[in-house]
């Protein structure tokens, strides 16, 4: 199995102390829908920086930016669902309260607190083992862009009131078309062989991203590249900049997806060779990790993947119960929780 070809980066167990291994996802999303990242309220630009086009292509272009919290966010509370759904969060000693994202109630104790990590102030701290950055769109924002008018009319199938007033409910908003990619690299630090098929999971069945993502915001990820090293490989802006390069111009929207594909790999088959990098896994041992990942989270098998991956984390949760126990009670500190 293509899992055990990655054995030498990942963890036996779960362990306090990190050892330097290191395992790279070379992620590529493509929205299927408009698709709304923004920092503001509504009527607000897209999020967006001024960045080199490439890396031998000097001129700037203003990119897309999906940030960190846009990706991890919804992979993130699309485990807790199963978690929850399979009773494996838990309840906080502090104040009784079921474990849940940005509020004061981390559990310390389940799954998603153990990978992704919490801070609390005075008491226990957990940090993130999943390394995520800003993902850049390949091609100028100006491209990719779009604006939709929106209104809302009455019953009456029209923009005017029975008494004739007109509505003022009509507004302006930016939108990312369909069909725009991100390029995106995100890190694992000492992951277990479990963990890393429930990060890997949680990124491929997440499908909804952004603003108003009940009616827009649907979007595919695809993992094109898995390395195992002792550091970082390069940052997701500078696997955009290289694969520009690599791409023939003029490019205009819609981009060809196997194009930027293959230009993609092109670019990251050069990791192999540096950076630390000890395992490269070749396209049939990708599609044969995923394959494995989606049979852990298949009906049949997803209870008992997720329970044996819970249980993995019991020594460590009886030894910070003992702690809190001989702290006394009595204290109700403020928690922050990674979102």
């Amino acid at each position: 199995m293509s899992i055990q070809k990655l054995s030498s980066v990942l963890a036996a167990t779960y362990e306090n102390f990190p050892k330097g291994r290191f395992i790279t996802l070379v992620v590529l999303r493509t929205t299927h829908s408009e698709t709304i990242f923004r920092t503001e309220g509504s009527g607000e630009p897209m999020c967006s920086e001024f960045v080199q086009a490439g890396v031998n292509n000097d001129n700037i272009i203003q990119r897309l930016v999906m940030t960190k919290r846009k990706q991890i966010a919804p992979e993130r509370r699309y485990g807790r669902e199963h978690l929850r759904a399979h009773e494996l969060l838990y309840t906080n000693i502090k104040d009784g309260s079921l474990c849940s994202l940005n509020t004061n109630s981390p559990c310390e104790m389940c799954v998603d607190c153990f990978l992704y990590g919490f801070a609390a102030g005075g008491g226990g701290a957990q940090k993130s083992r999943i390394w995520t950055e800003d993902a850049f769109s390949i091609l100028p924002a100006t491209d990719v862009v779009g604006d939709r008018t929106i209104n809302a009319i009455y019953e009456n199938g029209t923009m005017r009131d029975e008494k004739g007033n007109a509505s003022t409910a009509l507004n302006t908003s930016e939108y990312i078309k369909p069909g725009v990619h991100f390029l995106d690299v995100v890190t694992l630090k000492d992951v277990t062989s479990d963990e890393l098929r429930y990060i890997i999971g949680n990124i491929l069945f997440t499908s909804r991203y952004g603003a108003v993502s009940s009616r827009v915001g649907r979007m595919e990820n695809q993992i094109l590249g898995i390395f195992g090293s002792i550091t970082e490989l390069p940052s997701s802006l500078e696997l955009v900049q290289a694969t520009y390069d690599v791409l023939g111009k003029p490019l205009e929207h819609p981009l060809n997806t196997n194009q930027l594909i293959t230009a993609s790999k092109q670019v990251i088959t050069n990791w192999q060779n540096k950076r630390g990098v000890s395992v490269h896994l070749s396209e049939a041992e990708i599609a044969d990790l995923i394959a494995d990942v989606e049979t852990h989270w298949s009906e049949a098998e997803r209870d008992n993947f997720l329970k044996c991956l819970s249980q993995s984390y019991e020594p460590f949760r009886q030894v910070a119960a003992e702690k809190k126990k001989a702290k006394g009670k009595g204290k109700n500190t403020p928690v922050e929780v990674e979102s």
